[in-house]
């Protein structure tokens, strides 16, 4: 018998990572450890696609920093940096107030109507960014994600020759030496894609396979997409574009920042924006909270709505009504007159 691979009854919040939940950006912390000049680093960073063009090569944008992150190491200056150390300077990002409680309570906001908990939804927290995974898996927020896209470093890599090699040393020092994953502003399209088909939950459904709408883990008009600003463009226009909501944040102290998110609203790229403040009572909170709760309520109209249209009703004993039982007594009585 032929059935649908999810119930559809989950919620996603898919967040961006810096500007978006923190007001710098993550690799702050790295920087102030190493002594390493932060300015300076984004600066050569940004020039570093017209140099490369000078010398007549071609550089993708967020492959430019983490490039850099490693000649820096090469180079000394970030020397013995490895996947634990990020990790540990992850502990160190500060965020945005509110957080990384509001996490928890979002969850609690599928919770707050019966008909909600009748029909076991509940909600999911994403992390999507052009950062540093093992940063943001040290970070105090980590513990309330559902699942994290982010920049991966490989250290040791394997040396040629190792398909014929049955042990492999252990290394007792260990320094990144390669980019095993790289997120761009593109490329978080395709973890929204896996959320949607659910091929970050079960590893037989590849993300590229072709799937009907109602069998996907969690259809776009239930996700929704928190970030910044235009970089995120790609990101909005998918999740709009299938249903879902689209929201902006900007740092208060920061007026040029709302202007943006004014001018995104402004193109229908986004369905509102708000300073990216997480407490209880901002308006960012309000409005999260708020669609939270409308799409509960359409999953709750559309699983009753299946209900109804595919089960019929069974078929029970009918009940005349006092009126229609004296006019039968009546009907059957003998009338003066008549022989038995």
């Amino acid at each position: 018998m032929a059935t649908t691979l999810f119930t559809q009854n989950t919620i996603a919040l898919i967040w961006d990572f810096d500007k978006t939940l923190i007001p710098d950006y993550m690799q702050s912390p790295l920087f102030r450890r190493y002594g390493v000049d932060e300015a300076n680093f984004w600066a050569e960073t940004n020039a570093l696609m017209e140099q490369y063009r000078k010398r007549g090569y071609h550089l993708a944008g967020e492959l430019g920093y983490l490039n850099h992150l490693l000649t820096y190491v090469q180079s000394g200056q970030l020397a013995g940096l490895n996947n634990a150390i990020l990790k540990e300077c992850g502990a160190d990002i500060k965020f945005y107030p509110g957080l990384p409680e509001f996490f928890d309570r979002a969850k609690g906001f599928v919770q707050e109507k019966p008909k909600y908990l009748e029909h076991d939804i509940s909600l999911e927290h994403y992390i999507v960014s052009t950062g540093i995974a093992p940063m943001i898996r040290g970070s105090t927020i980590a513990k309330y994600a559902d699942g994290i896209w982010a920049a991966e470093f490989i250290e040791n890599p394997l040396q040629p020759g190792f398909l014929k090699q049955n042990e492999f040393p252990i290394e007792a020092t260990s320094e990144i030496a390669q980019i095993g994953m790289v997120i761009d502003n593109t490329g978080k399209t395709r973890a929204i894609f896996e959320i949607n088909k659910g091929s970050n939950k079960n590893p037989a459904i590849d993300v590229n396979a072709k799937m009907a709408a109602e069998d996907r883990r969690i259809p776009m008009q239930n996700m929704i997409y928190i970030a910044d600003g235009p970089s995120d463009v790609p990101s909005f226009s998918v999740v709009k574009g299938g249903g879902g909501r689209a929201y902006a944040v900007y740092n208060p102290d920061k007026a040029a920042e709302f202007e943006q998110n004014d001018r995104l609203l402004q193109s229908g790229r986004i369905h509102g924006y708000g300073p990216a403040d997480y407490t209880t009572t901002s308006s960012t909170a309000h409005w999260l909270r708020m669609h939270v709760h409308q799409i509960c309520d359409r999953i709750v109209s559309d699983r009753e709505s299946a209900v109804a249209l595919r089960a019929s009703k069974p078929p029970r004993h009918l009940t005349a009504t006092p009126e229609e039982e004296a006019a039968e007594r009546e009907a059957k009585a003998p009338k003066q007159g008549s022989f038995l």
